[in-house]
């Protein structure tokens, strides 16, 4: 985990899962130069239609967040709230308590 998140192009990850990330970054930085030619080189790598439309669906879901996060003034959870949290979610899923 920590080496994908330093730099994912010399982690360990497979050749298909950092042309994923390589494509999701692009869709970060350059959302207007994604083209067919970035979705057919992920089918080139394997990943079928319904992979490249979660990772564009999660990519974008992500980058709204941040945004309406950003506009409304929703500050970030320290660390100790971050531990709490996962401890709620854990013991109650994200419908509960």
């Amino acid at each position: 985990m920590d080496a994908v998140l330093r730099d994912f192009r010399s982690s360990p990850l497979s050749a298909p899962e950092k042309a994923l990330f390589a494509f999701v970054e692009k869709l970060n930085d350059q959302p207007h130069g994604i083209g067919q030619q970035d979705a057919d080189a992920l089918k080139a790598a394997g990943w079928p239609d319904e992979a490249v439309y979660d990772a564009i669906t999660v990519c974008s879901l992500f980058n709204f967040y941040n945004r309406w996060c950003d506009g409304a003034g929703v500050h970030a959870l320290s660390p100790q709230e971050f531990a709490e949290s996962g401890k709620r979610l854990a013991r109650f899923g994200y419908l509960g308590g």
